[in-house]
């Protein structure tokens, strides 16, 4: 079927044993984590993730313990704090959806090894776009054999719907029949599935498409940059300008849509209330005439509201 077709693709493209398709990504993280930890085991969770990962933990009969964001000296510390034989699985995004961080993958996975824990990497924003042939963020940092399971969903760079799982064949056949949320729930349709297949081909077969998106990535954090906005320093297509009001984000939001450029405003409780920020993110079939737009509207709207 369609759906085996996906998940082998998948499979051989991120360089893991199987994969396993969810009708969406929020049940991917929910359906994997909740079966896999048990009673007496311990996830270790970075503060920022996914709110699908959050809800997973809390589905789960482990006990579930917060680190500070992309903190791994406060990840270790917890780690410390249970034996060796105690199961572990670290979980965290590959890709921060709303500040374009990455995670310290590299140390996370020393931390991993240091103290026998399983890791899994929620890679909703990274795959397709970070990585030698836009394979992920593991890939991007060269522990992909490292990562035991990678998470995805085919909202973003596959522009469809559904999520997937992806790791040793072992534990991917576990949870698909152990996974509540894989079997209560309907399969995705043949169409969405096809779309992604799809996509992966020109994943695949169109790898300037990659290096154009990070390009107008770099354009616009260097121009967001010299006009003074506060910006994160991020290598990934997901540039958020900081405000730190919430009405001011608001109304902010609503001049640019005025002027023609849709931005999202992040407030609380996606972020502290003092962080607000405008989310900006960017494709690859953006044209420079385009970027200079949004730019020069920024410019305008960030000094009549005293942001720059």
């Amino acid at each position: 079927s369609l759906h085996i077709e996906l998940e082998e693709k998948l499979a051989d493209f991120l360089g893991k044993e199987a994969c396993l398709v969810f009708t969406t990504g929020f049940q991917t993280n929910q359906g994997t984590i909740a079966p896999l930890v048990a009673r007496g085991e311990v996830i270790y969770c970075d503060r920022e993730n996914h709110a699908s990962i959050i809800e997973g933990c809390r589905l789960s009969f482990g006990t579930t313990k917060k680190f500070r964001h992309n903190d791994t000296e406060h990840l270790a510390e917890l780690l410390a704090q249970d034996s060796p034989d105690t199961g572990k699985l670290i979980v965290v995004d590959g890709v921060f959806s709303m500040s374009g961080d990455l995670a310290p993958l590299p140390e996370i996975v020393r931390l991993a090894n240091k103290h026998k824990a399983r890791i899994m990497v929620d890679d909703a924003h990274g795959v397709g776009v970070m990585g030698p042939g836009g394979r992920g963020t593991a890939h991007h940092f060269g522990v992909q054999n490292d990562a035991d399971l990678i998470m995805g969903t085919f909202s973003k760079s596959f522009a469809s719907i559904g999520g997937f799982i992806a790791g040793e064949e072992d534990v991917i056949h576990y949870i698909k029949h152990h996974s509540r949320a894989m079997i209560f729930s309907a399969a995705m349709s043949p169409p969405a599935v096809a779309a992604v297949l799809a996509a992966l081909d020109i994943i695949k077969q169109e790898p300037e498409r990659i290096q154009r998106l990070h390009r107008n990535a770099q354009k616009m954090r260097q121009g967001f940059k010299q006009m003074g906005f506060r910006i994160r320093e991020t290598v990934t297509p997901i540039v958020p300008v900081f405000i730190g009001d919430e009405m001011k984000t608001f109304w902010f939001c609503k001049a640019l849509l005025e002027e023609g450029v849709y931005a999202t405003p992040i407030i609380s409780p996606a972020v502290p209330p003092d962080q607000t920020l405008v989310r900006t993110s960017y494709m690859a079939t953006h044209t420079d005439a385009q970027l200079d737009l949004v730019l020069e509207v920024f410019e305008k709207l960030g000094e009549k509201f005293s942001i720059i």
